[in-house]
């Protein structure tokens, strides 16, 4: 009985502790995106590529991208692809392929992005991590969770890691505004090992 109760106080304070720790957030309106230039595309390990050489069919290729970041090319084996840009990835094959033919141009193309694999908690009927689209933002995942439960006020939140080391950011949403299309909510990209919280 005294364990149970030991138990129990733990809980609650653990809960209020929670509950102050990620009470400081940010408005999605003033929140600061990576910007990436328009056809910067990072290639990442599930997306499937088109490795194209004019005149060339069989050095020519599809290929999905590993989980070790390669992608496997006739005459060149497995070739690094994750973490390249298109561009990038195409000039690194063209200076590979002078060994085998003279002049070789190279095109690659993005058949298929991978998944964006996205946590959704709170108050939704099932909470659970979800691969969603790669341009899903915060209504698509509610969606894929089944809306919200009858207990929901309806305050989204997106918890982000940092790529710096610092702690998450808590990234807060008018779900009015972005149902309507309003402000930069409406426009927000969830990306890989975000946390949507409902509340």
């Amino acid at each position: 009985m005294k364990r149970a109760a030991i138990i129990a106080a733990l809980a609650v304070l653990g809960g209020a502790a929670c509950r102050h720790d990620t009470g400081a957030f940010v408005w999605v309106d003033d929140f600061k995106q990576e910007a990436r230039p328009d056809g910067e595309y990072v290639i990442r390990p599930g997306d499937l590529v088109s490795v194209r050489v004019y005149g060339q069919d069989n050095m020519s290729a599809r290929s999905r991208v590993r989980t070790d970041g390669k992608i496997s090319l006739p005459f060149l084996n497995d070739v690094t692809a994750a973490g390249f840009t298109p561009v990038v990835l195409s000039a690194q094959l063209q200076t590979r392929l002078k060994d085998f033919i003279n002049n070789p141009m190279v095109t690659i193309s993005l058949e298929e992005l991978r998944p964006v694999p996205v946590s959704v908690l709170g108050e939704v009927p099932r909470p659970a991590v979800y691969t969603l689209d790669p341009n899903a933002g915060v209504l698509q995942a509610v969606a894929a969770a089944g809306g919200f439960t009858n207990f929901a006020g309806r305050d989204l939140y997106v918890l982000r890691a940092s790529r710096d080391g610092s702690p998450p950011q808590r990234i807060r949403f008018d779900y009015d505004a972005v149902a309507q299309a309003r402000g930069s909510g409406a426009s927000f990209k969830l990306r890989p090992g975000d946390v949507l919280i409902v509340e």
